[in-house]
């Protein structure tokens, strides 16, 4: 082999092993570069993952928190004033609160003379009214007159529970009754065992006809106030009954009344006395009139039986609107 030919070989080795050595800094500087790459990624990796996590938490509480408001605000908007339920929620026939014993000790002539008021709904509101004449010939007549008001209070959001308006229609008409126009020897007194509160207003009135002895009974019972008038009088020189008695007679009508509302609400029994225990519920439109006394319209004389129509048709109705 020749010097020449030696020499080329040996610089062409040359050159080799310098490419080889230049691709081999290459590469390490390649992986080098890789790795500083790879090391500046992961942190903005990181920040770019906290961000949207970050975001993420933000978003959940905004949920959150408008959630929470919003169920406050529907709970606040559903939320309505409520009103205990009244406890009694219907009324007894009017002419069927007092048994027909009573009705004969109270308006002996007058048992079967019961008549009904007008009312449009006689669950709140009722009354009926019965009269008696007893004729006694040459020494006069015995006049008697009966009357049973009812009437429910029902419970409202704007006017207040149905007990509690009760309680005042109740007072109102202890009032109205000691307030009678040309009463005399007024005196009012509570009465025991009728129902949850009760009074009897009685009073002397002197009319053309006779001198009208006027009891007055009102009670209340849970929401139902009930208001009784019995007056009695001696005409045509017959004389004037005992108050004492009308009194009490007055009084045992007025229990039985009571315990016929409670046993129109499923309590007790009908004819019983007794207070009611249960719970007390817009309010009735109507309500008895004010506690008076009829005037017989013509004088007992030998017929009796027109007489008792006369007295029958001037008693007063239960036609007025209460006022609550």
């Amino acid at each position: 082999m020749s010097e020449g030919t030696m020499q080329r070989r040996a610089q062409r080795d040359g050159q080799f092993d310098q490419c080889e050595q230049r691709d081999e800094r290459v590469k390490r500087a390649g992986g080098r570069n890789r790795l500083l790459a790879a090391a500046v990624a992961v942190p903005v990796l990181l920040i770019a993952t906290g961000c949207s996590s970050d975001s993420g938490s933000d978003s959940g509480n905004d949920a959150q928190d408008t959630s929470a408001s919003t169920g406050s605000d529907d709970s606040a908007a559903s939320a309505t004033p409520t009103v205990q339920a009244a406890a009694y929620k219907t009324l007894p026939e009017a002419c069927a609160v007092l048994s027909k014993k009573t009705l004969t000790e109270l308006v002996p002539k007058g048992t079967s003379s019961g008549k009904e008021g007008t009312s449009s709904d006689t669950a709140a509101r009722a009354n009926c009214s019965w009269s008696s004449l007893a004729n006694n010939g040459v020494k006069g007549s015995q006049f008697r007159w009966l009357n049973v008001s009812l009437l429910r209070f029902e419970s409202d959001a704007t006017t207040g529970d149905a007990e509690s308006q009760a309680r005042t229609y109740y007072t109102k008409q202890v009032k109205d009754a000691q307030a009678v126009a040309g009463a005399k020897s007024v005196k009012a007194t509570s009465v025991a065992a009728t129902g949850d509160e009760a009074t009897l207003v009685r009073y002397d009135l002197k009319k053309t006809e006779g001198a009208f002895k006027q009891q007055t009974v009102v009670a209340r019972v849970e929401n139902v106030v009930i208001t009784l008038d019995y007056n009695g009088a001696g005409l045509a020189g017959d004389k004037t009954p005992s108050a004492d008695t009308l009194t009490k007679s007055a009084e045992k009508a007025a229990k039985e009344a009571v315990a016929s509302v409670q046993s129109a609400n499923g309590e007790g029994t009908s004819g019983s006395s007794g207070t009611s225990s249960s719970t007390p519920t817009a309010p009735a439109t109507s309500a008895p009139s004010k506690s008076a006394s009829p005037t017989p319209k013509a004088t007992p004389s030998a017929s009796a039986s027109a007489t008792a129509s006369n007295a029958t048709a001037a008693a007063p109705k239960a036609s007025a609107e209460p006022k609550s």
